[in-house]
């Protein structure tokens, strides 16, 4: 007997498939969940006062409702485990499973992970620790200024002996950690096979509850102040700590971490040289969240650049996106776009896990090119080419990771990245 033999899971898949999740949760821990809401949704959807329509909870990395007055669920949510589409069938979509059920309880709750063991018998995936080759090192620093404090984890290659090396800021997206998107884009393995440095920044849940990069907040959108502060302080520390090389310094993300690797690219231009912009969202796209979720619906623009210098940018984004809209990788592309008269170049392929893209490049007649977008068909809001060991990826896309390493490493830029 274990410690959910006395609970009635059927009751907690179907509250979680009603919206009920505080209730859920309640069920999971051995508490009754309030009659009043159990009858509440017996009856039909919860509302809180006269019109009031169901409750729709504030976090980024989220699937719209398909309907009016529906509610914002997470990523993944009914669907199947290799990240297929909804199962659905003539308008009644099937039952979530149970791994399922505390998976989604798990991202909308994230306190959950206090609770020792919750799903050890369930069938979700046990996150292994992130493996280091002997010779190399993955450790944890901590950056702070006078906007705040960040820890990172920073992967040394085992080839490294003092060389100037690239460095690689991966910024993960929302309810991800350091060692889940190290082990999702396989970064480490590729810095181990091409020796550079990766530096991956944490959000805590006391900056956003769902450990979001705040993209969406104009006040996280400025150069030398908040976030994008902090994520190029802690570039610039890799870069003094290691010798690494100040012309050869990247950001990439997902997401929200995509959103604040364009950030970073508008803000930055003098420290990174190239961005990855993977199921993320054009700089400037919302300053607050009504406008963060319009921009995620596609409702969004991106802003004009101004003055502020380009920086070549690849982007990577599906074309069955429910969380992010496919239209924000066009709006990433158009903002990063240095002058007018670029020559685009359009080719098609497959992976061998069957995955069809459309990659589209832009330069000025010459390589490298300072624009690359794919677009992966039938592809939704995951790592393109990840590994199952992390969270949202897709293994059966392009790998992006490899793809971005190849179009930062064909980029340097000609400042310096060490001034404050």
């Amino acid at each position: 007997m274990n410690a959910f033999s006395t609970i009635d899971m059927g009751e907690v898949t179907r509250l979680t498939r009603a919206g009920q999740l505080k209730e859920a949760l309640a069920l999971l821990q051995g508490h009754p969940a309030p009659a009043e809401r159990q009858a509440a949704t017996e009856q039909g959807p919860t509302r809180t006062g006269s019109g009031a329509a169901p409750r729709s909870w504030p976090t980024i990395d989220m699937v719209a409702p398909s309907a009016p007055g529906g509610a914002w669920t997470a990523p993944g949510f009914g669907k199947a485990a290799t990240g297929e589409a909804p199962i659905e069938e003539k308008g009644t979509s099937a039952r979530p499973s149970l791994s399922e059920t505390i998976r989604t309880l798990r991202e909308r709750f994230p306190t959950m992970g206090t609770m020792p063991d919750l799903g050890a018998d369930l069938g979700l995936p046990r996150r292994a620790p992130v493996p280091v080759p002997d010779g190399a090192r993955y450790e944890e620093r901590t950056f702070a200024n006078a906007a705040s404090s960040r820890t990172y984890k920073v992967y040394v290659p085992s080839g490294y002996t003092g060389q100037a090396l690239p460095v690689v800021v991966m910024l993960h997206g929302c309810t991800q950690s350091a060692d889940d998107f190290a082990a999702g884009t396989r970064m480490n393995e590729l810095a181990e096979e091409l020796t550079f440095l990766v530096a991956y920044p944490e959000q805590p849940q006391s900056a956003n509850l769902q450990k979001c990069w705040n993209w969406f907040n104009a006040a996280e959108q400025q150069r030398d102040a908040g976030e994008p502060s902090l994520i190029a302080g802690i570039a610039r520390e890799v870069v003094r700590e290691f010798s690494a090389d100040p012309t050869r310094v990247y950001a990439a993300g997902l997401s929200a971490g995509g959103a604040a690797a364009a950030i970073m690219a508008s803000t930055y231009p003098d420290v990174f040289a190239a961005v990855g912009v993977h199921s993320g969202l054009p700089y400037g796209a919302a300053k607050d969240m009504p406008s963060a979720f319009a921009a995620m619906n596609g409702g969004g623009a991106a802003q004009p650049r101004g003055t502020r210098p380009s920086v070549p940018t690849i982007v990577f984004h599906g074309d069955a996106d429910r969380t992010v809209s496919p239209v924000n990788g066009d709006h990433v592309i158009a903002q990063a776009v240095p002058k007018a008269g670029l020559q685009k170049t359009v080719t098609h392929g497959e992976t061998p896990g069957g995955m069809t893209y459309t990659r589209t490049t832009q330069s000025d007649g010459k390589e490298p090119a300072f624009l690359e977008h794919w677009v992966l068909h039938g592809a939704g809001h995951a790592w393109s080419g990840g590994s199952s060991n992390g969270s949202y990826t897709d293994p059966r896309g392009p790998d992006a990771s490899r793809e971005m390493m190849r179009f930062f490493l064909s980029h340097a830029s000609k400042a310096s990245p060490t001034r404050h």
